[in-house]
């Protein structure tokens, strides 16, 4: 749960019952698809008969629309149970070749896939090991996707060199973006949690097991129940010294990990508004870390600058209508928090980065599909820049995918005098970028680059910081934003990136 300095300022105004904060002021109305009014609880489902001038129109939110065009459904409303037709399936080394098994266990052993073009294949997790299983997950992968003729498949073979790999990509939610697999209005789904993350793109994204992908790799349809929606409206001038990852923990802390069990998290204002793509996709990266089904945000020019270039394929958005009924409504003044970070060893353990001033840390872990993108890089740089010292504790930089890896070689840093993040990372003593994949993130073997193995405590921009998840079960893992995580390389403390940002 929050630390009591945290409670006790709330930024929410949830349900309809006011709250008497300076952290709270009347937001501003956000566009045309923010309800005019804030409802605590869902009306519960009723019949209507068709009026004299016809039928009554049912308002849906983003998620519904979308569900109920995936389904062939006028309507839908949270409850149902539905067929839907899946737009991509994505896969990867972990889960894949369980998928695969049960694929051919329930529709033969020389069945094909339902469509080649729509299943996207990604090894990522563990890549850069000597680990025999683990390569041998890639192998089955490989098999698989010759055997299939799968269009998309991001291989890699040469493990001691990714550059020499051109098809391989690294973390499969930030290449399922860079790639143009991600599309408004449009259903994804994947084996692995975070698949999430897509829904920055305005389309509805969940992870899926094993055995639900094996059904929808030879059918394109998977049953889902709907999920009712909770929205956020964010509002409010983002300070300097903040970032999605901020939002989201924030979010998290004051929800716990179970106050979006099934349900969408969709997210509206002003401050969503302004935010880049990278930084909406952090944002709907962790619900899954509330519990939610999945996470949104209505897709804009924004989005579709994004995907200017990267898709050939047609795409219609979808928003929430004026009076779609949401389970509750929170608006947040952004203007008002503070950097934070989550406490181990739960993402809702959140707590003031400040109050957290006197814990001494032994590493530091920018990277994930969360935290290694390249504007999270670009925001570690800045926070190094800025210091010109050097970092006290080990601090690991494992970029998400290879064209990330690309850009901390070759962008320059906004006033840096034409330094990239590269240069900025050696100067303040940095390891150098490594392979892009997940990395430590999910632990993995014991080679995996970045890894504990011993009882460490480490401050990561990664996404989960439950016993074990890095490697060793009595780590201890702090989450945070990537300007905090470089501040607190900076110091080996955990420290509020104010200190560095002026």
């Amino acid at each position: 749960m929050a630390s009591s300095s945290v409670a006790s300022s709330p930024v929410f105004l949830s349900g309809t019952h006011p709250i008497a904060s300076p952290l709270i002021s009347p937001a501003p109305r956000c566009r045309k698809e923010v309800s005019r009014k804030i409802l605590a609880v869902m009306a519960p489902a009723q019949s209507r008969s068709p009026s004299t001038t016809g039928s009554v129109k049912h308002a849906m939110t983003l998620t519904e629309k979308i569900l109920a065009r995936a389904s062939e459904r006028p309507q839908l409303s949270p409850g149902e149970n539905v067929w839907v037709n899946v737009d991509v399936l994505m896969t990867h080394d972990i889960c894949g070749p369980g998928t695969i098994g049960i694929f051919k266990k329930e529709f033969g052993e020389n069945a094909k896939v339902w469509d080649r073009e729509k299943i996207v294949i990604i090894p990522d997790h563990y890549i850069f090991t000597s680990d025999e299983r683990a390569n041998r997950n890639v192998d089955i992968l490989r098999d698989f996707c010759m055997e299939q003729n799968i269009e998309y498949f991001y291989d890699i073979k040469d493990l001691s060199n990714f550059r020499v790999n051109p098809d391989y990509k690294g973390v499969c939610h930030i290449a399922l973006a860079q790639e143009g697999h991600c599309r408004p209005g449009e259903v994804l789904l994947g084996t692995d949690s975070h698949t999430c993350n897509a829904g920055a793109f305005g389309q509805f994204a969940t992870g899926i097991g094993n055995t639900d992908a094996g059904f929808v790799m030879g059918t394109g349809k998977v049953l889902l129940k709907i999920p009712p929606t909770l929205r956020f409206i964010l509002d409010g001038e983002m300070p300097n010294f903040l970032l999605a990852k901020d939002l989201i923990l924030q979010i998290i802390g004051e929800i716990t990990v179970s106050g979006g069990t099934y349900r969408s998290m969709e997210f509206v204002g002003s401050t969503i508004e302004s935010l880049t793509m990278e930084e909406r996709m952090t944002l709907c990266n962790m619900v899954v870390e509330a519990g939610a089904k999945n996470g949104v945000v209505p897709a804009d020019l924004t989005t579709f600058n994004y995907l200017e270039g990267k898709t050939s394929v047609n795409y219609e958005p979808v928003y929430s209508d004026g009076h779609a009924k949401f389970l509750q409504e929170y608006r947040i003044d952004v203007s008002k928090l503070e950097p934070l970070v989550a406490k181990p060893h739960s993402p809702d353990n959140r707590a003031l980065a400040r109050e957290c001033k006197d814990v001494k840390i032994d590493r530091v872990y920018i990277g994930s599909c969360t935290g290694g993108k390249t504007e999270d890089f670009m925001a570690a740089a800045k926070v190094f820049l800025s210091s010109g010292t050097k970092v006290k504790v080990p601090t690991f930089l494992v970029p998400a995918t290879q064209k990330v890896w690309m850009d901390l070689y070759a962008l320059p840093v906004p006033g840096s005098g034409g330094k990239t993040c590269s240069q900025i990372f050696e100067e303040a003593g940095c390891d150098v970028p490594a392979s892009p994949s997940c990395g430590a993130c999910l632990g993995g073997p014991q080679d995996t680059y970045g890894r504990m193995n011993e009882a460490k405590v480490c401050v990561s921009t990664t996404n989960r910081n439950f016993p074990g998840r890095m490697g060793h079960k009595e780590g201890q893992i702090y989450l945070a934003s990537p300007y905090t995580a470089a501040a607190s390389a900076l110091t080996g403390l955990v420290t509020d990136p104010r200190d560095f940002l002026r």
